[in-house]
């Protein structure tokens, strides 16, 4: 298993957020890879993942951006195990020099790649294929009352969603995503990271 570095949309390292390459083993049968291996994972990020999820979604459904505020934000590993997702990563850390830019990676089942995004970062995902089954570790819980969403869209962020994949569709969207707050109202409300 590998780690790199990602650059932002503004060409700089977003500090923690890693592309990992996992060694795959192929033969005429099939593949074989660890998808975890916490003595590896420890390497690259110190953590204690509690929680696994799995999602599927359809051909542009866009789910995000999704965050957890203090005293109980999620770091995440995702993978995407059945078809392709883009996958975002926006760093919501004030103090970072990086604040507010963010990642972008195609993550799917040919290329086995993951995300690594630690706590302080906004995440979602846009579906570029007909299904998608996407499979992510988290640090903590799922906690309803400290959740809280970016809007996809946002002017401030300008997320090059690749929209122009999936064939004419509309993004698709939950209410809660679509009522999801702006960077500046966040910021307002004291709902991003020191």
């Amino acid at each position: 298993m590998q780690a790199k570095k990602l650059k932002s949309n503004k060409g700089n390292n977003l500090d923690g957020v890693l592309k990992i390459i996992p060694k795959v083993f192929k033969d005429e049968r099939g593949f074989f890879y660890e998808s975890w291996n916490k003595k590896v994972f420890d390497k690259i990020s110190k953590t204690n993942f509690i929680q696994d999820n799995h999602s599927r979604s359809f051909k542009g459904v866009l789910r995000g951006l999704h965050y957890q505020i203090n005293p109980y934000p999620q770091g995440k590993l995702v993978r995407c195990t059945l078809g392709r997702i883009f996958d975002v990563a926006v760093d919501l850390r004030i103090n970072s020099n990086t604040y507010k830019e963010w990642v972008g990676i195609e993550l799917n089942e040919i290329n086995k790649l993951q995300l690594w995004i630690p706590k302080g970062f906004a995440h979602g995902f846009l579906t570029l294929s007909d299904i998608a089954e996407v499979q992510y570790k988290t640090t903590e819980s799922w906690c309803k009352e400290y959740e809280k969403t970016i809007i996809w869209d946002d002017p401030n962020l300008k997320i090059e969603w690749p929209i122009h994949k999936l064939d004419g569709l509309n993004p698709i969207l939950s209410n809660k995503d679509l009522n999801a707050a702006t960077i500046k109202s966040a910021e307002k409300d004291g709902f991003i990271f020191l």
